[in-house]
C-alpha cells in the first residue's frame, strides 16, 4: 500500500472540512463575532494547511488498490475525526482533550451522544459546527469528498465500493458518478425542505438550519438541553420524524420513488418491514404508557412514543421525554429498535432492517430444507437474489455485532457502570444510537463516565459506523495477499 496516496486524497477530504470550519467562522461573524470566531477561523486555517501539503508534495495516481481505498476511507474518517477537535479544544470550557475527541467523533459517526452539561452555553458559531460535522458525516464523509473531486476518474469507483456497504449497493443501479449526484442532492433537498418547514413551525432559522442538519443526518445533536422537548410542538415533532424516516430509508429507493421508477418505497419489503416495525412498536409503548399512567390519554402517549421509536430507529436520538421512568416493555422495545435500525444505503447505523430480513429468511429457508432436503430455495429480498457470499456476510456481521456489544459491556461494567448503562451504551454506540438508558438516558449524557470509558464509546462509534468490518479489515491490512 502506497501510504503518500493515502495521505493525498485524505487531504482532499481537509480541505473539505476546511470550508465548513470557514462556514461556521461566518455564522460566528454574523452573530456579531461570538467568542468562536476565531477558534474556527484559526481551525479552518490550520485545516486547510494540512490539507495543502499532500497535495502540493505528493503526485497525483490514476488507480487506487482496493488496500488503498481501505486506508483512504478509515484514514478520512479517523483524521476528520482528529481535525474536528480543533474548535472545540481552542474554544475550551467544558472541552477538555477526550471531551472534544468524544464530540467530535460523536458528531462525524451521527452518533449524538455528548459530555456537554450546558448546550445552551455553546456560542452560535460552535453549535453550527457541531451540527456540520454531523451533516457531514451522514452521507459520509469521503461521498461529500468524491462529489468535489470530478479528476479521480476510476478511484471514484474503488472508494464508493468501500464507503458503501454490499446490501446498499443492491439498489444502486447506477454508476459511481450517478450515485453519487443523487445522494448528495437528494440529502441537500431534504436539508433545506426540512429547514423551511421547521421554521414555519415555530422554530428560529438558527434552530431550524441546524436541526434540519442533524435530523437529516440521523444525529441527535440539538442546541437546546431538553431537545426537543424544550418546544414540546407537535408539528416540530412531525416534521422531524418525517425527516428522520426518509434520511433512514435507502436513498436510491427514494430517488427511485421521485423518478417513477418500479422499485419504490410503496414495493419495498425493507421499507414495509422498517415502517410496520415502528408503527408496532410505538402503538404497544404508547398502550404499556397509559397502562401504567405515565401519560394520562393515549393520544399523548402515542405521540412521546411514535417520536421515540422513530428517533431510536433511525439512530437520530433527539428526545421529547424521558425514557429511562418509562416502562420495563417500553425500554426493551425501544432496546431492540436501537439494534435493528434503518435501511441500508441510508444515513443511519444499526444492524439495519435489510440484515434483519436476510437473517430471518436464512433461518426460515433452513427449517424449509431440514424438511425438505432437496428443495432448491432462494432467499430474495425486494426481488433481488441473495447470493451465499451476501448471507454469509450478513450472519457474519450479526455474530461480530453481537460480541463487540458483550465485549463493550464488559468493559462498561468492568469501569463501574451498571448493567443497563453499560448494555445500552455500548448498543448505542456501536449502532450509532445516541441515547440509552441508565446513566446516559435521553435527557441525561456521558459526561459523568471516566475517560476510559468515553475512549471505548469512541471506539465503538468508529467501528459502527463504518459497518464493522471497514475498521477491523485495515488492522490487518499487511495480512492481504
Amino acid at each position: 500500500m502506497r501510504i503518500n496516496v493515502v495521505i493525498r486524497y485524505v487531504g482532499m477530504v481537509l480541505q473539505f472540512i476546511a470550508a465548513f470550519m470557514f462556514l461556521s467562522a461566518v455564522v460566528s461573524w454574523l452573530n456579531d463575532y461570538d467568542s468562536a470566531y476565531y477558534p474556527l477561523l484559526l481551525s479552518s486555517f490550520i485545516t486547510a494547511l494540512l490539507g495543502t501539503f499532500p497535495l502540493l508534495f505528493v503526485e497525483k495516481v490514476d488507480e487506487i488498490s482496493i488496500k488503498e481505498g481501505y486506508g483512504i476511507v478509515v484514514g478520512s474518517w479517523l483524521v476528520a475525526c482528529i481535525v474536528g477537535m480543533f474548535p472545540y479544544l481552542i474554544w475550551g470550557g467544558e472541552f477538555t482533550m477526550i471531551n472534544a475527541w468524544f464530540e467530535s467523533v460523536s458528531g462525524f459517526t451521527t452518533t449524538g451522544a455528548s459530555i456537554l452539561n450546558d448546550i445552551e452555553y455553546l456560542p452560535r458559531g460552535l453549535l453550527f459546527w457541531r451540527s456540520s460535522s454531523a451533516w457531514i458525516g451522514g452521507v459520509g464523509v469521503v461521498m461529500f469528498a468524491l462529489v468535489i473531486l470530478p479528476s479521480m476518474g476510476k478511484s471514484r469507483h474503488m472508494l464508493s465500493n468501500v464507503e458503501i456497504s454490499t446490501i446498499a449497493r443492491d439498489n444502486f443501479h447506477y454508476r459511481s458518478k450517478v450515485i453519487f449526484r443523487i445522494l448528495i442532492s437528494l440529502y441537500t433537498s431534504f436539508t433545506l425542505i426540512t429547514t423551511l418547514a421547521l421554521k414555519y413551525a415555530g422554530m428560529t432559522w438558527f434552530d431550524a438550519v441546524t436541526h434540519a442538519m442533524t435530523s437529516c443526518g440521523t444525529c441527535g445533536f440539538s442546541t437546546k438541553n431538553s431537545s426537543i422537548a424544550f418546544w414540546d410542538n407537535p408539528w416540530i415533532e412531525v416534521i422531524l420524524i418525517v425527516a428522520m424516516t426518509l434520511s433512514a430509508i435507502h436513498f436510491g429507493i427514494l430517488y427511485a420513488t421521485i423518478t417513477g421508477r418500479k422499485n419504490n418505497i410503496f414495493r419495498s419489503e425493507v421499507v414495509r418491514t422498517f415502517i410496520g416495525m415502528m408503527l408496532i412498536i410505538s402503538l404497544m409503548i404508547a398502550v404499556s404508557l397509559v397502562a401504567a399512567d405515565i401519560y394520562p390519554d393515549f393520544g399523548t402517549a402515542m405521540r412521546h412514543a411514535a417520536f421515540q421509536v422513530v428517533s431510536i430507529s433511525t439512530t437520530s436520538g433527539f428526545a421529547t421525554a424521558d425514557t429511562n421512568t418509562w416502562t420495563p416493555l417500553a425500554i426493551m422495545l425501544l432496546i431492540f429498535c436501537s439494534v435493528i435500525c434503518g435501511c441500508a444505503g441510508s444515513t443511519s447505523g444499526g444492524m439495519k432492517v435489510d440484515r434483519l430480513l436476510i437473517a430471518s429468511k436464512v433461518i426460515r429457508n433452513r427449517m424449509k430444507i431440514q424438511l425438505h432436503p432437496n428443495a432448491v430455495i432462494r432467499t430474495k429480498v425486494d426481488g433481488i437474489v441473495q447470493e451465499e457470499s451476501t448471507q454469509s456476510l450478513v450472519m457474519t456481521f450479526i455474530v461480530a455485532y453481537i460480541m463487540l456489544v458483550i465485549l463493550g459491556t464488559v468493559v462498561y461494567t468492568l469501569f463501574g457502570c451498571d448493567l443497563i448503562t453499560g448494555v445500552t451504551a455500548s448498543i448505542s454506540c456501536i449502532s450509532n444510537v445516541g441515547p440509552g438508558f441508565g446513566e446516559i438516558g435521553s435527557m441525561d449524557n456521558f459526561s459523568e463516565l471516566p475517560g476510559v470509558l468515553k475512549l471505548n464509546s469512541t471506539l465503538l462509534m468508529l467501528i459502527g459506523r463504518l459497518e464493522i468490518f471497514g475498521f477491523i479489515q485495515l488492522l490487518f491490512i499487511r495480512s492481504w495477499r
